[in-house]
């Protein structure tokens, strides 16, 4: 039996199509007068409903790629072990880099992505995230494209999980134990 069911909607499909809209936005201002290449850059597998939406609301040329990182494994907390599981495929090397994620919670995972990055001499580094729990840092990050401040909750849906399950709910709801 799950210990674990679906609960209360945080963030609804409408709130959803807006935040995502509002970040495209900001992204087409601050990178329409660059001539470098942009590259999205997904954390798999968390961000890729919201970096779907996301590319096609900025409206300028760009490209995708992926990197794969874990350190929640089956549970719903995260632990300081991130692991490197799948590497981008091109070089970001002189390139404007956003790098996407689904949720900044203690920050140590995202640090270390961005870390990563940064040593392979992007033009510019940016981070976006669709959630962030400001409550729940542990380390220093700043964000460069928030989308929903939230409280100190487990959440899944629009492609968070928990145990690789829930992620095709179109909203974010909370994770409830049964």
């Amino acid at each position: 039996m799950n210990k674990y069911k679906i609960g209360r909607v945080l963030v609804n499909e409408e709130k959803t199509k807006e935040t995502v809209e509002r970040l495209g936005r900001q992204i087409y201002e601050d990178f329409k007068e660059s001539n470098r290449e942009l590259i999205i850059v997904g954390l798999l597998k968390g961000s890729f409903i919201f970096m779907a939406d996301l590319v096609r609301a900025i409206d300028l040329p760009l490209t995708v790629d992926f990197i794969t990182v874990s350190s929640y494994g089956n549970g719903t907390v995260s632990n300081s072990n991130v692991k490197l599981v799948m590497d981008l495929d091109t070089s970001i090397e002189d390139k404007d880099v956003i790098i996407v994620e689904d949720i900044v919670d203690t920050g140590r995972t995202f640090k270390k992505i961005i870390q990563m990055m940064s040593n392979r001499q992007p033009h510019t580094l940016k981070s976006c995230s669709f959630l962030s729990k400001p409550s729940r840092r542990v380390v220093e990050i700043e964000v460069d494209y928030i989308g929903v401040e939230i409280e100190d909750e487990f959440v899944v849906g629009y492609g968070m999980d928990y145990a690789q399950r829930y992620r095709n709910i179109p909203c974010v709801t909370v994770l409830e134990e049964s």
